[in-house]
């Protein structure tokens, strides 16, 4: 069985009929639900929150992996699992305590995810690296959806893939950032296993179902 997962973002999605569409995901195969929170001081945009993800969790069955673009994150851990969250991912740059947001999450009942930014190095996030379920590289600067895919990022994945396999092989590497048909299958070689992909899925030129097969083919 294949190991590779695709997780559409619904901040791509319509929301005047999100209930259809998380049916529709579900119905193509869709391994996870990513959702997306930016508060408008971490990144410079603002998105979805707790009213949206208490719905979502009602509209689907499949994991819900949210991703955190906030500042103070910590304040959030609880409340992000309560409304039914699966994995809670954390940046590296939003706090000093990286260790204890971690095992906040853990011991919240989430999966604990780190992500980090394209010109965040590695080793910032290595020494929580044996303890969390999944690491996401950002192959884009997080803030706004459709945007173009940082080729530079493809040896900052390579590097990431060797660390994990020798010191945590159990931890998902995603990636999150123009995933389309023209970049996933490079950022497979290169070492990642979980991919986040809104425009392409929601806005593709086939219907989601398709648009995820391309995806998966490619």
């Amino acid at each position: 069985m294949d190991s590779r997962r695709i997780g559409p973002s619904v901040l791509s999605a319509d929301y005047l009929n999100l209930g259809q569409q998380l049916q529709e995901l579900e119905a193509a195969g869709a391994d996870y639900i990513h959702f997306d929170v930016m508060d408008g001081r971490f990144v410079p945009n603002i998105s979805i929150g707790l009213p949206i993800l208490e719905a979502v969790r009602r509209g689907t069955t499949l994991p819900i992996d949210t991703h955190l673009m906030i500042v103070e994150p910590e304040k959030w851990i609880g409340p992000f699992v309560d409304a039914g969250s699966s994995t809670i991912t954390v940046h590296v740059e939003a706090t000093a305590h990286l260790h204890r947001l971690v095992q906040a999450i853990r011991d919240a009942g989430a999966k604990a995810s780190v992500a980090f930014n394209p010109a965040t190095p590695i080793a910032a996030i290595e020494e929580v690296l044996p303890l969390i379920d999944q690491v996401l590289l950002m192959t884009i600067n997080p803030g706004f959806g459709g945007q173009t895919f940082l080729n530079e990022t493809l040896g900052k994945l390579r590097n990431l893939r060797e660390l994990v396999d020798r010191v945590n092989p159990d931890c998902v590497i995603q990636v999150d950032g123009g995933i389309s048909a023209s970049t996933i299958g490079a950022a497979a070689i290169a070492g990642a296993s979980s991919f986040v992909a809104g425009t392409s899925v929601f806005h593709g030129k086939g219907s989601v179902a398709e648009n995820i097969q391309v995806l998966r083919t490619a």
